[in-house]
């Protein structure tokens, strides 16, 4: 009888540590009534002169409103973010994180100065977006990138006039759009992705 021997693998270190991160900040959140969360995992219209309002541009993404509100992010970004890693490597992930996170930070404090933003609800649609892309090629238009922007951006859209709720649809928006611009940069030639 042939033994399979199987071992675990950390295949994935920006998705999955990007994960750890935002389970501690939630965790944290949790432990301290949502303390630490405003505080560093949060962002919002706040004094120039404070270094923690261009800390939050980067570390909102991290924290999470709750439970459900994390998993359901994580879900998306462990099913996408591995084979995107994998594809165009771990330096351009953290660049299209931090890149999203910075887009949705700033467009939510100059636009919305009276909401706060928290979550990786922007990152899961750069990366759904992306995803779309993985197969383009120079001068074509995937079929499936038109149809997730219908689908997936369509619904912010809807939503974000016609559903009231506490979802920032515009981060979705922005998120995709980083993540379709990041695309199309990766997969013409001028980015540096692996190649495939």
């Amino acid at each position: 009888m042939v033994k399979l021997k199987r071992r675990i693998t950390f295949n994935s270190p920006v998705v999955l540590s990007f994960l750890a991160i935002c389970l501690l900040a939630t965790l944290l959140g949790q432990l301290t009534g949502d303390k630490s969360t405003y505080a560093v995992f949060m962002t919002y219209r706040s004094s120039l002169l404070s270094p923690m309002t261009y800390v939050r541009l980067f570390t909102h993404v991290f924290g999470h409103a709750g439970w459900s509100h994390f998993i359901g992010n994580s879900t998306y970004i462990l099913l996408l973010g591995p084979m995107l890693e994998e594809k165009y490597g771990s330096k351009e992930m953290v660049e299209i994180i931090a890149v999203t996170a910075v887009v949705t930070g700033l467009v939510n404090a100059i636009f919305f100065p009276h909401v706060a933003l928290c979550g990786a609800s922007g990152v899961c649609f750069a990366f759904i977006l992306l995803t779309s892309l993985v197969s383009f090629k120079e001068g074509e238009l995937p079929l499936t990138f038109i149809l997730v922007v219908i689908f997936f951006l369509g619904q912010q859209v809807y939503d974000m006039f016609f559903v009231e709720d506490n979802v920032s649809n515009l981060s979705h928006i922005l998120g995709g759009i980083v993540g379709s611009a990041s695309g199309f940069v990766l997969n013409s030639g001028k980015g540096k992705g692996k190649a495939s």
